[in-house]
C-alpha cells in the first residue's frame, strides 16, 4: 500500500472546524492512514496531546508509523501520542469526562481497504468475501451471505444498503450459494438488478454497503459514539464527523440537532459542508463526503436523550 496515494477528504474544513489549538487534547476516532491525525498533530505543539482509534490492525501500524514518524522530526515539540487499537466505541474506556477539546470521526472506508482486494471491501477486483475493518475476529460478508435466511438477508440488504430490490437480490444469492469471492457475488447481483445512473454506479454498489455495514456494525459504532463525544469534550469543545452514505449523516444529524435542541450542542453547520469541485477533481471519492460539527455549550449535564430503539429484522 502506497501511503502517498492517500488523501484524506475535507481536510482543511475538518481543522478548521475542530480548532485546533497548540496545548490542546484531541481525539481522531478514525485513524485511517493519518491523514487528519497529522494535520492536528503538527498544530498541537509540546503540550498537545492525540488520541488515535482504529480497530483495523493494518491501517492501524501504517498509521502509527506515519505518526511517530512525524513527531520524531519536531524534536521537543512533538506533542503526546497515544494511539489505541480498538473501536472507536470503546471511546468511554479510554477518555474522562470532558477532558478533550476536539473529537474527529471520518466513517468513511479507508483507501486500505477499499484498494486491496483482499480485503474484500470491492468488487473492482476480485478477492475474498471478508470486509472486517478488524480481522482479529467476527463474521464475515461471505458468512453472511452463504448463511443468513433469505428474508433476513432481503431485510439487510433494504435496510442498510437502501436497495428497493432487496429481495430479488436475496433470492438471487441464496440461488446463487456458495458464493466465496466479491466478483462472484457481484455477478450474481448485476444479473438481477440493473445499473444506476447510465452505468455509472454498479448494480452491486448498495448490496456491498449493507453487507459491509452489517459485518461491521458500523451504524452502532456511530450512535455510540455520538451518544458519548458531548461527555467527553470540555465545554466549547467541538466535533467533526464526516460522512459518506445517508444513513451515516442521517444518524450524525439527528444526534446533533436534538443535542441542540437540549442545550447540549451549538450547531455550527447547519447544513453539511461539502468538497469543492477542485477537491472531488483530485480525489473523486471525496464527491459524497458530508462535514457536520457542533461545539459543547456550557450546560452541565451532556447526556443525550435515548435514541429510539431500532428493529430491522
Amino acid at each position: 500500500m502506497n501511503k502517498e496515494r492517500h488523501v484524506p477528504v475535507l481536510f482543511q474544513d475538518a481543522i478548521d472546524f475542530l480548532r485546533v489549538r497548540a496545548g490542546g487534547t484531541y481525539v481522531d476516532c478514525t485513524l485511517g492512514l493519518a491523514g487528519h491525525a497529522e494535520g492536528i498533530v503538527r498544530k498541537l505543539g509540546p503540550e498537545g496531546r492525540l488520541i488515535g482509534f482504529d480497530r483495523d490492525p493494518e491501517a492501524f501500524a501504517l498509521a502509527s508509523e506515519r505518526l511517530q514518524g512525524v513527531v520524531a522530526t519536531m524534536g521537543d515539540q512533538a506533542p503526546q501520542l497515544e494511539l489505541i487499537p480498538e473501536a472507536f466505541s470503546s471511546i468511554r474506556k479510554h477518555i474522562e469526562p470532558t477532558s478533550v477539546d476536539g473529537i474527529l470521526a471520518d466513517f468513511g472506508v479507508s483507501s486500505l481497504q477499499f484498494d486491496e482486494a483482499y480485503r474484500g471491501f470491492s468488487f473492482q477486483a476480485d478477492g475474498p468475501l471478508d470486509m472486517r475493518m478488524d480481522t482479529r475476529g467476527g463474521t464475515t460478508a461471505e458468512q453472511v451471505v452463504n448463511e443468513m435466511d433469505e428474508r433476513e438477508l432481503a431485510n439487510l440488504i433494504y435496510e442498510y444498503g437502501e436497495e428497493r430490490r432487496s429481495r430479488t437480490v436475496a433470492r438471487a444469492i441464496v440461488r446463487g450459494r456458495p458464493i466465496t469471492s466479491t466478483g462472484h457475488l457481484a455477478r450474481v447481483v448485476a444479473a438481477v438488478v440493473p445499473s444506476m445512473k447510465q452505468g455509472h454506479i454498479h448494480p452491486a454498489t448498495k448490496t456491498f454497503q449493507a453487507l459491509r455495514i452489517y459485518v461491521n456494525r458500523e451504524l452502532d459504532e456511530i450512535r455510540a459514539l455520538l451518544e458519548a463525544a458531548p461527555t467527553l469534550l470540555k465545554p466549547t469543545g467541538r466535533i467533526a464527523v464526516i460522512s459518506f452514505h445517508s444513513l451515516e449523516d442521517r444518524i450524525a444529524k439527528d444526534a446533533l440537532r436534538e443535542g441542540a435542541q437540549d442545550g447540549i450542542w451549538t450547531l455550527l453547520t447547519k447544513k453539511p459542508v461539502v468538497a469543492a469541485e477542485e477537491e472531488i477533481e483530485r480525489n473523486p471519492r471525496s464527491r459524497s463526503a458530508k462535514l457536520r460539527s457542533a461545539e459543547r455549550t456550557q450546560q452541565k449535564d451532556a447526556t443525550p436523550r435515548a435514541p429510539a430503539p431500532r428493529r430491522f429484522f
